[in-house]
């Protein structure tokens, strides 16, 4: 054998180098034939030219005279080796999608049965990494180009970045350094990841920092923060709140996805966002901003236009801690999975979990789940035997949520500018006293769900299948069905008073509906955006020190006037031991100019009275 490589040579090569021997030879003849040369072949031109002519497979005879060129396959390897290159740098963009999609199909995650339905054999709250990044969903509906416009040649000229999940770093964000946080692994329970981020002691200093800036409340001593330690977490996720209330809402947006860089980067090597299986407590107080930037960052997806986006973040952030659900996301993942046509996610969600969690006495499961199955009756690639079924079940399903919640009907149709008819109008059924006789806990529900989900309600296709149920409703009311009485008296035995999480949720929603129906309680006490209504029973792995004060050094004047003027500091900043003796007649002069200054701001600042006059009709009457 005069090739030691015969074999383990490949069929494409031979057939590259089968057609690279056939156009090396047409343009060998082409050239005799413009010579005019009529010399009859040579026997190895011959045997070319019968190969070429002859039979279209390789014989193993004739292998090692094919592969015996190594020139033309050092040429061969040099234009694969450039032309992938330029293949990789054309195309890094585009193929990002299908190489997830055919490793997420080798590893079965999204196995297709020959039916065409996908079967459930991902758990309910996996995370997809292609589905939390909001470009990959604005393709879907714009284009690749429309989305990415320009961006290609500027993207590679970007200096190195570490590559993230939750958001992509920009070119003009800071340089990114260490900022203090760590992520460790506290235990492994029963298959379950339980993580926890620290804070080191430099970024306790800065946390510290910021608590005085929160309570200078002037959001320029935020800004300076920022300048000097860009990533700190809280600073971004406060400032962004005071952006968004200034309605610029593109940097709000920025500085949320800086912050989930931040946290990202600090990750744990064994945390997954997408096994479902990693526990974060939000009773420690390290913790509670990723779940606050993740909610932040799900918000803004949502009016971007990105709902399946923001349901795949609204997914993770449930599986960080699906028992307790410090956020209470499940009160708007309903509205997500409408929004983004995810209908069998929610029905799924809703068979799974009710046993468990009793998802039906929720308003918004109580409604959503049956209009999900009315939108999946609506779709003709199912069976009549599917479509019928879900029927049914939307049938039943919203005829029960019309007989527990009553009160969602009439405000629904005002959110949708419906008048209903003169039956429904005039029942007393769905009526003010539905309203008025519900407790407070239900009210906030009720509210927060018609003010989120009225727009998926306005189709006249819904319309007119919720009327028709609604005159059922009505039938078995009049007919005094049991089931009527039992639903009021859970009413009244339930929702007595709503979780901490409820509250918090509504407060992060800001939705005036239900913010409106807060209890006295929550609204009178200071709300934090870096923190809002923090864990009764939380957990503390550091405090911040107190203030300390100097009394005695103050003179009794100083004391009067600082309890006059609370700004008013007749020292001055507190210097060194060393430097007190040197600068006495100084601080003493300095005291002096800000006791002139307090004085004359305190009497610009006093307004008299004018006196009674003797000729004022409305005076003083007599005392009786």
């Amino acid at each position: 054998v005069s090739n030691r490589f015969e074999l383990i040579t490949s069929e494409e090569l031979e057939d590259d180098l089968s057609s690279k021997e056939e156009q090396a030879d047409a343009r060998l003849e082409e050239h005799n034939v413009a010579e005019g040369s009529n010399e009859e072949p040579t026997p190895e031109e011959a045997e070319r030219n019968g190969q070429r002519d002859g039979k279209g497979t390789n014989q193993p005879d004739q292998m090692p005279v094919l592969n015996n060129k190594p020139r033309k396959k050092k040429k061969k390897r040099k234009t694969k080796k450039t032309s992938a290159g330029e293949a990789l740098e054309d195309d890094d963009l585009e193929d990002i999608d299908s190489l997830l999609e055919k490793i997420e199909d080798t590893n079965g995650l999204s196995q297709e049965s020959q039916s065409g339905i996908i079967a459930d054999s991902k758990p309910l709250l996996y995370i997809e990494h292609r589905n939390l990044n909001p470009e990959n969903e604005l393709k879907r509906y714009f284009g690749a180009r429309a989305v990415l416009g320009d961006q290609r040649p500027r993207q590679r000229q970007r200096q190195y970045v570490r590559s993230t999940w939750l958001t992509a770093p920009k070119n003009t964000w800071p340089r990114y350094s260490k900022t203090g946080i760590a992520m460790q692994l506290v235990e492994t329970r029963r298959g379950v990841q339980y993580f926890t981020f620290e804070h080191h002691r430099e970024y306790q200093q800065v946390q510290f920092k910021f608590l005085d800036a929160v309570e200078s409340m002037d959001p320029n001593n935020i800004v300076l923060l920022l300048q000097m330690n860009p990533y700190h977490v809280d600073s971004l996720l406060q400032l962004s709140d005071v952006c968004r209330m200034q309605e610029d809402q593109e940097m709000a947006r920025d500085l949320v996805e800086r912050a989930l860089y931040s946290l990202e980067c600090a990750f744990h090597p064994v945390f997954s966002l997408t096994s479902g299986s990693c526990r974060l407590d939000y009773r420690r107080p390290e913790n509670r901003a990723f779940y606050l930037a993740l909610f932040k960052h799900l918000m803004f997806l949502e009016k971007r236009g990105c709902p399946r986006t923001a349901l795949e973040f609204c997914k993770l952030i449930l599986s960080l801690d699906p028992e307790n659900d410090p956020l209470c996301v499940l009160l708007m993942i309903d509205f997500l999975s409408l929004r983004a046509r995810e209908y069998a996610f929610l029905t799924r969600m809703f068979q799974e979990w009710e046993s468990h969690r009793n998802l039906s006495q929720l308003p918004n499961f109580a409604f959503s789940v049956p209009l999900a199955y009315f939108f999946l009756s609506q779709q003709e690639e199912h069976s009549e035997l599917e479509l019928s079924q879900a029927r049914e079940r939307a049938a039943r399903l919203i005829q029960l949520a019309l007989i527990m919640f009553p009160s969602v009907l009439m405000p629904l149709l005002d959110h949708c500018s419906v008048q209903p008819d003169a039956r429904v109008a005039s029942h007393s059924f769905f009526g003010l006293n539905a309203q008025i006789s519900q407790p407070p806990a239900l009210n906030q529900l009720t509210s927060l769900y018609v003010g989120r989900t009225h727009s998926l309600w306005k189709d006249p296709a819904v319309m007119a299948w919720l009327e028709t149920n609604v005159h059922e409703v009505l039938r078995m009311v009049d007919a005094r069905d049991p089931l009527v009485e039992e639903s009021e008296h859970k009413r009244k035995m339930r929702y007595q008073s709503a979780p901490r999480n409820i509250y918090r949720h509504v407060i992060l929603s800001e939705m005036k509906e239900a913010t409106a129906a807060l209890p006295l309680e929550v609204t009178s006490q200071p709300v934090m955006g870096f923190d809002p209504l923090p864990p009764l029973d939380s957990i503390i792995s550091y405090t911040r020190p107190e203030r300390t004060n100097h009394p005695s050094n103050e003179s009794t004047l100083s004391l009067f006037f600082r309890s006059l003027l609370p700004n008013f500091n007749l020292q001055g900043d507190i210097r060194h031991d060393g430097d007190e003796e040197a600068g006495a007649g100084q601080d003493l002069n300095q005291g002096v100019n800000r006791l002139m200054a307090a004085m004359r701001d305190m009497l610009a600042n006093i307004q008299f009275q004018e006196p009674p006059r003797d000729d004022n009709p409305e005076g003083d009457g007599d005392w009786d």
